[in-house]
Parts: C-alpha cells; structure tokens; sequence
C-alpha cells in the first residue's frame, strides 16, 4: 500500500492537538467557577474544530492519500508528522465528542477541582495526537503519556480506599505492552536505516514500503510484538486481566471512557500494523481470530455471573471487543468497515453505559446489582439512556452498532465459514442477555435494600440534558450511517487491497 499526502492550507491537526494541551496547562492555575468554564468552553470548541475537520475533509481522494498533512523534525529520527484519513477523521470526531461527554459529566458530578479537569484535557490532547500522527515513534510516545496520565487520574480519583493492587495490576499490563511497542518500533526503524544508508525513520509511509515478505522472521516478530502491544489496550482476550479490577475500584467512568471508548488499539492495528507487516498479519490473522472467538464467550458467560454493573460493563468490552477482532482479522473489505463502524458505535455505546451508571452510583453510592432497584422511579431518563447504549452494544436497528455487527458478520462468513461467525452471532445474542438484566435488575426491579440513603431527588436537569446527548446522539449515528460509510470507504478500500492477494477479494468485496 502506497501512501501520499495533501498539505494544509491551516495547522487544523496541530490547534487538535495543542487547544486541550493548554487548556489544561491553564487549568492547573486556575480554580473554582473560572475553571469549570473554562473546561466546558475548550471542550466545546474542540468539537467545533473536530467538525470543521471532517467538513472540511474530500472523501473522495484515493485510498493511501492522507490530507491535512503537517511534519518539522523534531531531533534527528523524532519528526512531527501528522495527516488523517476517513478513518483518522472519525477516530478524531469521536474523541472530541467523548471528551465533552466527560468533562460535562464532572460537571454533572459537581467534581469541580480544577485539577481532575486539567489532566482530562491532557488526555485528550495526547490520545488525539495518536489519532492524527503518521510516525510510529511519535506514536509510541504518546501512548506511554496516556498510560501514565490514566493513572494518575485513576489514582488521584477512585472509588475504592486501596487503589495500589490495582494500579499495579493496570501498570503491569500496560508497561509490557508499551515495552513491546518500543521494541517493535526500534525494530522497524533499524531495518529501515539498514535498507537505507543508515537512515532511520519511524515514518507510516517509508515503513510501509519494507516488503517483509510471506515467512520473514522479523516480520513476524515486529507483528507479535505490536499485536501484543495493541491487544492488551483494546483489550482482547487473553490480555484484559488488567480490566475487571480497574472497572470495580477505578474511577467510577472517566479513566473507563478514555481507555475503552476511544479504541486506540484498534486503530494501531488499522493505521500501523496491517500496513507495515501484512504478510505476517496474514499467517496469523487465524491465532488472533480464535482468541476473539474464545474472548466472545468466555466474558459473555463470565458477564452473567458478575454482582456489580460495573464488572459486568468490564466483561461486556471484552465480549464485544472480541467480534469487533473477528472483523478485523476477517481481512475482508466488508468485515474491515463493520469493525470501524463497531469501533465508533462501542465508543458511544460504552461511553453511554459508564456516564450512566456513574449517575447511579453518584445517587445511591453503590454499583451491586443486589441494593439497587427501583431507579427508573427517579431518574427514568437516565435508565432509558443506558437501555439504548446497550441496545447499541448488540445491534439493534436503528443504533449505529446494527451495520456494524451485520458487516462484520457478512465479512466473517465470507472469510471463515459458519462456525466462527455463528459463534460470534450466539456471543452478540447473550450479550444482549446479561445487558437486559443489568437494566431489569438496576432499573426495573424492588430496591434490595433501604433507599433512605440514596438521593431519590427527581431528575435534575443536568442529568436530564447528559441522558437526552446519548440518546440523541446514539439514534442519530444509528439512522444515519451513511455519513460515516463514505467517510471511511476509501481508506478501508485500501486496506482490503493489502490482503487481496490471499482472500481473492479483488475488488475488496461486495458493498
């Protein structure tokens, strides 16, 4: 896959980038009402630019054409390099209306310490800088200063008196995955600089151009090592043992939204992984798919067994994540845009779902499926909300997950036959299971213990107005998907084309 870039006409990405920054920055000086307003102005106008972007972004420029491109060397190999294509505008998109979500949601939570605000909008800053860069170093280099700041703010902020188990079991995951990352990328640079007079270069578009070929020894290694690396933050079974026990004791939805709403695994593997090693993608797409396939049901089941909506959110990422895997190792043109349009639809969906049951556990101080009940009695908006976001999760029409689920599983029996791809279908189905029960039992049900604690106040607005954007926001992605088929269609063209060669899909399959 060739790759060529169109200049910006404005640094659009870099002011992406640089607005939350110090925005942030500002904030670690400022307190009371002047932060709080500060923080919800930036964090609207951040979406404001995010859609200026996509307006102003041509879909209709050829598969590997990146737009908006920026670059300066920073020092030596390190260079500033970022450009987007459909699917960076939508991973921006998404970040930028997740972020508003949070921060509104603090608001909400009356959580007005500037400082929780200020390492928010770090975090955006750098997980959009992951989205809009085409330099693998560059890369690598923000994820550790999301990973740390993620933990800072987990640390700073839990919900649980002795966070440090946790948060060491959250490190470990995350140090080796980012270790694997450093050495994947230094591998890639080396073999550059060796095939080029000692040049080295991190760069999408000089990497992309190695050739490892079919049975290459460092292909498959610079595969194992980023697939590790990207697995572990997606998370994919067998690498989430980290999740269960951020969920229960971290904080109660913030950290959660940026680490599962925002699949920046996902996009690791679609923007650096496929392109740079597809030889070695291919020969082991089969081991990643039955990791998938096993992650499906083996969280799917565990989810029924959990005692708190918070875990059994934690084992429904990991089912869900494992069909969005299906569909992109199904290396099918068809399953590719069902797993980018999974990725956006779980982004909302998760983000809808943890927003929600932080306004649940902020009234009753309690998450366990046994003292809660009775909930759609005060606050029945939020209830409805988290019904569509789980309605969303496992693909009913009129949500934005229904043309996803229904790609990847057309993609997946195309590629794989029946077996794999009816096991991903019966995965959906309990998932739907257990997602329906944790609503009948929070929602619906008797209170299972004395409600005097709880505040049983009516709906304040500001709930009212959270629940009424995740809904609105849901239904609407969902009846119009279009938008989004368009803006991705190209590049997802592109990638089909990578796998052509092995599936026969000349024409990257039918649309």
């Amino acid at each position: 896959m060739t790759f060529s870039e169109i200049p910006a006409a404005s640094p659009l990405l870099t002011m992406l980038q640089l607005f939350p920054l110090l925005t942030g920055l500002v904030l670690i000086k400022i307190r009371g009402n002047a932060a709080v307003a500060l923080a919800g102005i930036m964090a609207l106008a951040q979406m404001l630019l995010a859609v200026s972007l996509y307006t102003k972004f041509d879909i209709h420029q050829a598969a590997g054409v990146m737009q908006f491109a920026e670059r300066f060397q920073i020092l030596g190999a390190f260079h500033y390099h970022a450009a987007v294509d459909g699917i960076g505008v939508m991973f921006v998109l998404l970040t930028s209306l997740i972020s508003l979500l949070s921060v509104a949601f603090v608001l909400v939570r009356r959580l007005h310490e500037s400082s929780i605000l200020a390492v928010m909008m770090m975090i955006q800053s750098v997980i959009t800088s992951q989205f809009v860069t085409v330099d693998l170093l560059w890369f690598t280099c923000m994820s550790f200063l999301e990973v740390v700041m993620v933990a800072y703010l987990t640390k700073r902020w839990p919900t649980f008196h002795d966070i440090q188990p946790t948060l060491a079991r959250y490190l470990q995951f995350m140090v080796v995955g980012l270790l694997l990352l450093v050495f994947g990328t230094l591998v890639l640079g080396w073999n550059y600089a060796d095939a080029n007079a000692g040049r080295w270069s991190f760069s999408l578009y000089e990497l992309a151009t190695l050739g490892f070929g079919a049975h290459d020894m460092v292909g498959t290694l610079v595969f194992f090592a980023l697939f590790y690396a990207m697995a572990v933050r997606i998370p994919l079974f067998p690498f989430h043992g980290w999740l269960p026990a951020f969920m229960l004791h971290g904080n109660v939805a913030v950290a959660p939204i940026y680490l599962l709403g925002l699949k920046v695994g996902v996009y690791g593997l679609l923007r650096f992984v496929f392109p740079i090693v597809p030889h070695a993608v291919w020969e082991w797409h089969m081991v990643a798919t039955v990791f998938a396939a096993t992650g499906v049901f083996y969280a799917a089941f565990l989810a029924m067994r959990q005692q708190t909506l918070r875990e059994l959110l934690a084992f429904a990422v990991i089912s869900h994540t494992g069909i969005l895997t299906i569909g992109l190792f199904s290396l099918h043109r068809m399953a590719f845009e069902g797993a980018v349009l999974l990725a956006m639809n779980f982004g909302l969906a998760i983000t809808g779902l943890l927003l929600m049951t932080g306004m649940v556990w902020q009234r009753t101080r309690t998450t366990r499926l046994s003292k809660l009940g009775g909930m759609m009695d005060y606050i029945p908006i939020v209830g409805l909300a988290f019904l569509v976001a789980g309605l969303a999760i496992v693909g009913m029409p009129g949500t934005p997950g229904f043309d996803a689920v229904h790609f990847v599983l057309e993609g997946s029996i195309k590629r794989f036959g029946a077996l794999i791809t009816v096991a991903a279908a019966l995965g959906n189905l309990v998932a739907a299971g257990f997602l329906l029960r944790a609503f009948q039992q929070a929602f619906l049900a008797n209170p299972g213990v004395d409600t005097k604690r709880w505040d049983t106040n009516p709906t304040y607005p500001a709930e009212m107005l959270m629940a009424s954007i995740v809904i609105v926001v849901t239904v609407t992605a969902g009846f119009y998907s279009a938008p989004w088929i368009a803006l991705i269609d190209q590049p997802i063209q592109g990638l089909a084309g990578l796998f052509a060669d092995y599936t026969g899909d000349v024409q990257g399959g039918e649309h």
